[in-house]
């Protein structure tokens, strides 16, 4: 299969400049491409994690990418998707979003000697004057043009569109020619609401320089109810540990629905689309072991937040299902543990398992919890409590200061222990 072929089979292309010198020079290798990203805050999000896997596949495939932080554009906020103004960020916010963002890029492309490259727009378009701007790009462009693009028709349409907004897609369009000028790229990637974008700069190319330049978008991915992907309750699902512990990254994909997994594992994997379809036929043949899910889970937590966490969050994950404890961190343990209710005790040890167990309200009384322990359905750290004189002692203690208890299957409590 070809490069664009298996980028097809994995539903990843949305719109492409059909051109036949296109497709040839995504087969030669050799591509300089280009995806931006939007430093609206420190991290970037589940929702940048199609680009950026994308940006690695053309990496592998023997192209070289450029990751261009938005330091300039980022002042100005990109209109597509968007049903009105964002609020403009200040330039000490932006530095930080840019240096968190550009950390987290380099854990997933190789910047090495000849390798990826990454950029922030603010190094040319910070410099050019708006009389500049004026000549060499605007002129180019009528308004009608920029009136046909969707990202400015639904604003039109809608909420109304400032000047600020409205020449974003020159902006963009300038990062495209600049990095065409210095760095040979020719292409440009990024989600199917970047279409407008991406042709407003393979236009200007074409009437300046008289080259040809390509695009390619991937589409905006919603999960199979509607939602839009990496959003939850509780907010984003962010690339960042600080922000989403890797055990919450990894519940994430876990939770994700039957109908949505072969996708997820085509579009953000690199396990073949043959390796996945076996992988699709063992979920459908026994959907209530969530095969298909751990294969997703393990795989993107791995690639985001390395083996070792993706390891102890699969451990944690276990914990609400009576695994083992054993391997896990404290953080993951902490992670699954907000999942249950949680008791400070300032005792001493021992402490008499009866009375933590009522202290926790696992049992109404003393005499239902002897009788609790008595049945075998009483556990300390996943472990079947089975006397009902037993006490927690310092060697029960995870981390020097944590007790999970069970009864049952799933009413669990985490004591811990103030010191």
């Amino acid at each position: 299969m070809t490069f664009f072929g298996d980028l097809q089979a994995r539903g990843l292309v949305h719109d492409f400049t059909d051109q036949s010198e296109f497709l040839a020079a995504l087969e030669a290798k050799g591509m300089t491409l280009y995806c931006g990203f939007d430093p609206t805050a420190e991290s970037l999000h589940v929702g940048s994690l199609l680009p950026i896997v994308g940006l690695m596949r053309f990496q592998r495939a023997g192209h070289r990418p450029i990751a261009l932080v938005g330091g300039a554009t980022g002042m100005i906020g990109d209109p597509s998707g968007k049903s009105e103004e964002r609020n403009l960020l200040n330039k000490e916010t932006l530095e930080k979003n840019i240096e968190g963002i550009r950390n987290q890029l380099g854990r997933f492309l190789d910047f090495g000697a000849g390798g990826a490259r990454l950029a922030n727009n603010a190094g040319w378009l910070a410099r050019m004057s708006l009389v500049d701007f004026l000549r060499d790009v605007g002129k180019h462009f009528t308004v009608a043009y920029m009136e046909a693009k969707e990202s400015v028709k639904a604003r039109v349409a809608g909420a109304g569109i400032s000047y600020t907004e409205f020449s974003y897609m020159l902006l963009q369009a300038c990062d495209f020619l600049h990095l065409h000028d210095t760095e040979g790229c020719t292409l440009q990637v990024g989600g199917s609401d970047q279409w407008g974008n991406i042709t407003a700069g393979i236009e200007l190319i074409r009437r300046v320089r008289g080259k040809a330049a390509f695009g390619l978008t991937f589409p905006l991915i919603t999960t199979s109810d509607g939602r839009k992907l990496g959003k939850t309750e509780a907010g984003n699902v962010w690339l960042d540990p600080g922000r989403t512990s890797p055990y919450r990254f990894y519940q994430y994909w876990i939770q994700a629905a039957d109908a949505d997994v072969a996708r997820f594992l085509k579009y953000f994997t690199f396990l073949t689309v043959e390796e996945i379809g076996e992988a699709e036929r063992a979920h459908l043949a026994a959907p209530e072991r969530r095969g298909g899910q751990q294969l997703l889970a393990q795989a993107l937590t791995a690639m985001v937040h390395g083996e070792e966490a993706a390891q102890s969050a699969e451990k944690a994950s276990k914990i609400l299902f009576g695994g083992e404890l054993e391997g896990i961190r404290e953080p993951d343990l902490l992670a699954a543990a907000e999942e249950m209710p949680r008791t400070e005790h300032a005792g001493a040890l021992p402490l008499p398992l009866v009375d933590a167990l009522v202290e926790t309200k696992l049992s109404s009384s003393k005499g239902m919890a002897r009788k609790d322990i008595q049945g075998g359905g009483v556990y300390v750290n996943n472990r079947r409590a089975g006397e009902e004189g037993a006490a927690l002692s310092q060697d029960d203690l995870l981390f020097g200061k944590y007790v999970l208890l069970r009864k049952g299957k799933k009413n669990y409590h985490l004591l811990r222990f103030q010191r």
